[in-house]
């Protein structure tokens, strides 16, 4: 019965007999949302409200409502079905269903249908629809803004994203202005602006005053004639402190005829003082939601950020994002549904110092086209840059990018929708990093689907890997020989990602921080995110823009890994060059002396260092606080700790730090993530380090070492099915891993990740180094010869005969190991440049 007042707003009538006959219902929220108040009425958490549901249905027959709860979030509650005992609106009393309760109630009572859910047919919805389509939703005072969203609707959460100083507000503002104008009646609830703000920009922007004159409280003759003209507006300002948006969801019903509730604004940075910010938020927009919905009034929310990853998060029904371009006068906005995405975009013209915004003077509205099929007419693409070729193969490419017709390999849909992405944006830099892998898809044969649609793109990929005559004029896609950007078709595809990178390389190209479509093998990016928000610890997955070039975050590098690079000192390694399919790798060759004895090289190569890594990886899911010196580790913090390179003289194995070692800065300090800081707290303790560990800095929060556990957890489990398929899958398996992973830190500025944590990827690098070395070690104190050890999964040791170190588990699951024999004098099959 909860689940169904939960997520079907269904309202169960229930009986108890006794002594006495007692009634009771047992109703959604939103037909009663004081309950939501907390601390207004008894609540109870579902397992003891099913031990003790006979006794909670008699105090709510007598009057008393009771709110049953999940934890600590409400989620229905227990009213008197006679209307003398509480006052509920007719749609409340109205009985959905009954349920008999018996006396003492032992199980959940089992409801049953009075009458089945109201339906409509076609012709209903139909007809309703024509007749309340004349009715244009309430205006936002702007007429570009209200054609390219059809304006204000009722029952809809109308969410406006823009970073501060750009003027979100005042999109809330120009619709509750204009709301007024028609003597209707505005909610505005002020979560950080106060009553005095939301004034002052009203009368500067209906007078076209000076906004900051009028801080002095000096109006002009026409200035005072708003006011007065304005005074008995019906406009009801809330800016209490502890504003949230379970007070708007119980003050609007008390608004007679409202015809607008704005909620300026959501604050994306958590303030103790400000309830609508931070973790609150998501919440927050479900309850507003519910607002829009239960009242049938539009709910308009300002949010002072632009972050898709925190736009995501919140439960809008249409999207108004603000941006501004340097160097243009106009603000654009970008008009986005719940389930359609972009439906059209426009421009505005920024008066802040009206406080308001005015319309252009051209017609800016564009939608994108509707495509109804995959037969339907392409995008047009801007012609600025790239060649023909390149636009009629992104323009041949659509049904396949769209989704609408199947048949290529994920990768190749991938390396086409990122042609689609660089030329949608002029991305002239990025459209040049495509060129070889586009040219290497060009030149693979692909089998197309016998269709008019595969028939044109392979057209498209011939001319695409023809080369355009010299008088042409345009540049033509880049030689095959060229180097292959990582995640093209034809390049090898590291073991999980987990191949070097450097600090202004992410190996990322445009549209892989989109989520996978659906059907995907494997939704690496989704499952990742999934499991970052089922945290209980409410983690900031994004960093702000402007946060990132001060505090912990310049001081954060790739070196931190801590990866080994090492061979044994008496071993002798020479390059080798080497071809693979058509491509220049490193082959590195051997020497071992005789001191080492009869025997061969044991190539161990770690299965999945970097998903099996993310099974405990201690990370601060919030924000890194400037925790200073330290007199010891404490095992509650994780972050980065800036610490002197303890001394290493252990035979025949590489330092702990790994490469981190031999980058100190000035005074002999490196920074470290928390893995490294455990391993040599560990190493202190076991007898190997004469030192303990001494922390000059540190950075850190409150740790958690299972936030990436359940996508570890969905990662096993894809493997061990998808390596027995192999092929095509398991590689599109590897590669969407590997993307998902890197999309922790993404490097170019105009990614759009849904992440940016570069303590994160780190932390999980370094653990998942600090456990290839660790395992290493244990074999190197079992008598094992370590003669090389690199990365995060490569480890090569001197062994008499074909048996692997015993150390290490043979198979193909995470956390056990690939052994390959070489014999002496042969090059090292791994490491590609």
């Amino acid at each position: 019965m909860v689940k169904a007042a939960e997520d079907d707003g269904i309202t169960t009538l229930i009986h108890k007999s006794g002594t006495r006959v007692e009634r009771v219902l047992l109703a959604p929220l939103d037909r009663f949302p004081a309950a939501r108040k907390a601390g207004a009425f008894p609540t109870w958490t579902l397992s003891a409200a099913q031990k003790d549901f006979g006794t909670l249905i008699t105090r709510a027959a007598s009057g008393e409502p009771q709110v049953l709860r999940r934890n600590s979030t409400p989620l229905a509650v227990l009213l008197p079905a006679d209307p003398n005992e509480l006052a509920l609106s007719p749609d409340t009393a109205a009985p959905a269903g009954v349920a008999s309760a018996g006396g003492a109630v032992s199980r959940q009572p089992t409801p049953t249908r009075e009458r089945g859910r109201r339906l409509a047919t076609l012709g209903d919805a139909i007809g309703a629809v024509l007749a309340t389509g004349s009715t244009p939703g309430l205006s936002f005072g702007l007429a570009r803004l209200d054609e390219a969203t059809g304006g204000l609707h009722p029952g809809r959460l109308v969410l406006v994203a823009a970073e501060p100083q750009v003027g979100g507000s005042l999109i809330g503002l120009a619709a509750a202005r204009t709301a007024l104008t028609d003597n209707a009646r505005v909610l505005y609830a002020a979560s950080g602006p106060s009553s005095a703000d939301i004034t002052r920009r009203i009368i500067a922007a209906e007078a076209g005053g000076d906004y900051a004159r009028l801080k002095t409280g000096v109006l002009t003759e026409d200035e005072q004639q708003v006011v007065e003209r304005l005074r008995h507006a019906p406009l009801l300002i809330d800016d209490g402190s502890d504003l949230t948006a379970e007070a708007i969801a119980d003050t609007a019903p008390l608004a007679d005829h409202l015809a607008l509730v704005v909620v300026d604004r959501l604050q994306r940075a958590h303030n103790p003082r400000l309830p609508l910010s931070g973790e609150h938020l998501p919440k927050a927009s479900q309850i507003l939601r519910e607002l829009a919905r239960a009242q049938n009034v539009p709910v308009l929310a300002v949010l002072d950020t632009a972050d898709p990853a925190i736009v995501n998060l919140l439960d809008a029904d249409v999207i108004l994002t603000l941006t501004n371009t340097h160097g243009q006068q106009t603000t654009t906005v970008t008009v986005a549904e719940r389930d359609l995405g972009i439906i059209a975009t426009t421009s505005l013209l920024p008066d802040l110092a009206h406080a308001r915004f005015l319309d252009t003077t051209a017609n800016t509205v564009t939608a994108p086209p509707t495509v109804t099929g995959a037969n339907a007419p392409a995008e047009e693409l801007p012609v600025a840059v790239g060649t023909a070729a390149d636009r009629e193969l992104a323009d041949a490419a659509l049904p396949f990018t769209s989704g609408a017709v199947k048949g290529l390999p994920a990768e190749a849909t991938r390396l086409l929708a990122a042609l689609r992405s660089a030329l949608d944006g002029a991305h002239v830099k990025d459209l040049d990093d495509l060129h070889a892998p586009l040219t290497e898809l060009a030149a693979a044969g692909l089998q197309m689907p016998d269709s008019a649609e595969g028939r044109r793109l392979a057209a498209a990929l011939h001319a695409y890997n023809t080369p355009a005559p010299a008088s042409a004029g345009a540049p033509g896609p880049a030689p095959a020989a060229a180097s292959t950007p990582t995640g093209a078709v034809n390049a090898p595809v590291a073991e999980d990602g987990d191949e070097a990178e450097r600090d202004n390389d992410d190996g990322l190209v445009p549209g892989d921080e989109e989520d996978e479509p659906e059907g995907a093998v494997f939704p690496a990016l989704r499952i990742l995110k999934e499991s970052v928000a089922r945290s209980k610890m409410h983690p900031i997955p994004v960093i702000r823009m402007e946060e990132r070039g001060s505090g912990p975050w310049p001081l954060i590098s790739e070196d931190m890994d801590g990866e080994p690079g090492w061979v044994h000192p008496d071993v002798t390694s020479t390059r080798v060059a080497h071809v693979r399919n058509g491509k220049r790798v490193r082959r590195d060759q051997l020497e071992v002396p005789a001191t080492f004895g009869d025997g061969l090289m044991c190539l161990i190569d770690r299965n999945g260092s970097f998903p099996s890594a993310c099974s405990a990886v201690p990370l601060a899911p919030n924000k890194l606080l400037h925790t200073g010196p330290l007199d010891a580790f404490d095992r509650s913090q994780a972050g980065i700790y800036q610490i002197s390179i303890p001394e290493w003289t252990y035979p025949g194995m590489p330092h702990p730090l790994g490469r981190l070692a031999e980058r100190p800065d000035d005074q002999g300090r490196v920074w470290v993530t928390t893995p490294h800081i455990k391993m040599l707290e560990r190493l202190h303790r076991d007898g190997h380090l004469t030192d303990p560990v001494t922390i000059h800095d540190s950075w850190t929060g409150k740790a958690n070492e299972s936030l990436f556990k359940p996508f570890y957890q969905a990662t096993k489990e894809a493997r061990t099915e998808l390596i027995q398929a192999g092929g095509e899958p398991y590689k599109n398996y590897k590669t969407r891993l590997s993307i998902a992973l890197r999309l922790l830190w993404p490097k170019r500025p105009e990614s759009r990740s849904p992440f940016w944590r570069p303590d994160w990827r780190m932390s999980m690098v370094a653990e998942a180094s600090v456990r290839h070395w660790t395992i290493a070690f244990k074999a190197v104190q079992a008598g094992h010869a370590l003669i090389a050890l690199r990365n995060v999964d490569a480890a090569l040791f001197w062994v008499p005969d074909k048996t692997a170190p015993d150390t290490y588990r043979i198979g193909t699951g995470f956390g056990e190991v690939k052994a390959k024999f070489i014999q002496p004098g042969t090059f090292i099959p791994e490491g590609d440049d």
